[in-house]
């Protein structure tokens, strides 16, 4: 499942830089995770490293991009190679 940001975001700036697959950018009011390219990190990290450094807990899993861990991991290996 890829995550997505809901709009209790404070636009901290903390998540994007964390993102190993530049998946979060700048939306017009909060930012937004591109689910094409979130992987929850599966990876590179053992856990998603935006959930981590969100100080108001508002990345969740988006129940519209539903994926198993294999096609979380086989993304991640498209996007990186």
């Amino acid at each position: 499942m890829a995550l997505v940001i809901q709009d209790t975001c404070i636009n901290c700036d903390a998540c994007p830089t964390e993102c190993p697959n530049e998946a979060i950018y700048q939306g017009d009011e909060i930012y937004v995770i591109d689910p094409d390219r979130c992987t929850e990190c599966v990876g590179a990290h053992d856990e998603p490293q935006c959930v981590l450094v969100c100080p108001v807990d508002c990345i969740v899993k988006d129940p519209a991009h539903q994926e198993t861990e294999d096609q979380l991991k086989a993304k991640y290996e498209t996007l990186h190679s």
